[in-house]
Formats: structure tokens, C-alpha cells, sequence
């Protein structure tokens, strides 16, 4: 099996939670679990930010779900959408 793409939106519980921070704790989580291809912050409207970043995982079940629920756990964070999976 080869590894997978996956493009995820962070949202953050409140407007007022710092995405830089949270951006920071998101990476924090994510060592040892994916490779964390790229990561940025993006205007969702009227002053709201999230987070999209973009991570390798091997193309096993329940990888995607897993790397999701660490993500959950991260202080601030109110919602993880999946946006895209792509084989690489």
C-alpha cells in the first residue's frame, strides 16, 4: 500500500481563540502520527480564521480517523472537516 493525502479545515470553538497558538499546538499533536506537508492559516469570512493543512498518512484504515481525533483533542479547536483524500 502506498500513502494518502488528506487536506483538512480546522475550525476553531470560538472567534476569539488564537489561531497562531493553536496552529503550534496542531503540529505539536500531529508528530509521530503523519507527515505534516504544509500548513496555513485561511480567512473563512467577517474576521473568522481556520486552519488548512495538508498531511501524509499510509493508506491503512483508520488512519485518517485517527489523525481527526488527535486533532479534536487539541485545546481550541471546535470542528475538523475533511476536505480532500488523494493517493500519492
Amino acid at each position: 500500500m502506498g500513502d494518502v493525502a488528506v487536506v483538512l479545515k480546522i475550525l476553531p470553538s470560538d472567534s476569539d481563540v488564537n489561531v497562531t497558538s493553536m496552529m503550534a499546538a496542531v503540529k505539536e499533536a500531529l508528530e509521530g502520527i503523519c507527515e505534516l506537508n504544509k500548513i496555513e492559516e485561511q480567512e473563512v469570512a467577517f474576521g473568522l480564521k481556520a486552519i488548512r493543512l495538508e498531511v501524509i498518512v499510509p493508506d491503512e484504515e483508520g488512519k485518517i480517523g485517527a489523525v481527526e481525533s488527535k486533532l479534536q483533542s487539541v485545546d481550541g479547536v471546535g470542528q475538523v472537516d475533511t476536505d480532500e483524500v488523494t493517493l500519492v
